[in-house]
């Protein structure tokens, strides 16, 4: 990749990273539930884990989909039943006082691990290796994914802060309920360029 295109990469990284997506939404909802410090491994799991994903994808896991078509058509199905699960979860969740003995946001693992099921993360990915890496070369991919990490922490720490703000709104369980369900419908609306994809 040459440094010419670096502004069009970076412009990719924060154009993808701070539109709605299963990230965002379910940051914003953690923030609203949970506030900005408990959401930070959450955060930390997103932007780390996507980066360290884009670079497996860019060292050769995207040459496994080539082969293996069937491979890309299974993840989709996977990532499709848990997005519905969280979607499921997000929406049943109750008023923080119920649960703050037992209920917690997404850990560092928990949102790292999350990636490989993201379709939008995925997609992200691989657009960015074949348009901005296209030779695959180790320093391209490590300059993309360098790119994605400073732009995405940002990005995904805004969504956070807003579902905190919005966590002043929620004084009532009936509130709160409102708009774990609204989340959650975006979040199943999400999948909407994968059944169109």
């Amino acid at each position: 990749m040459t440094f010419e295109l670096l502004p069009a990469l970076a412009a990719f990284a924060l154009v993808s990273s701070i539109t709605p997506g299963p990230n965002n939404l379910m940051l914003m909802a953690s923030g609203a539930n949970f506030g900005f410090r408990r959401t930070l491994p959450h955060m930390l799991g997103v932007t780390l884990g996507f980066t360290f994903m884009l670079s497996l994808i860019g060292v050769g896991l995207i040459r496994v989909f080539d082969a293996y078509p069937v491979s890309y058509t299974v993840l989709k199905g996977f990532s499709v039943l848990y997005l519905l699960y969280l979607a499921f979860r997000i929406a049943t969740a109750a008023p923080m006082q119920a649960t703050d003995r037992g209920g917690r946001p997404f850990s560092f693992f928990q949102a790292a691990l999350f990636q490989w099921v993201n379709p939008k993360g995925w997609a992200m990915a691989l657009t960015a290796v074949t348009v901005y890496a296209p030779s695959q070369s180790p320093a391209a991919i490590a300059l993309i994914a360098l790119v994605f990490g400073a732009i995405n922490l940002p990005s995904v720490s805004t969504w956070t802060l807003m579902g905190q703000q919005i966590q002043r709104l929620l004084t009532s369980p009936r509130r709160l309920r409102a708009f774990n369900v609204t989340m959650a419908t975006l979040l199943v609306g999400s999948l909407y360029p994968v059944f169109m994809g």
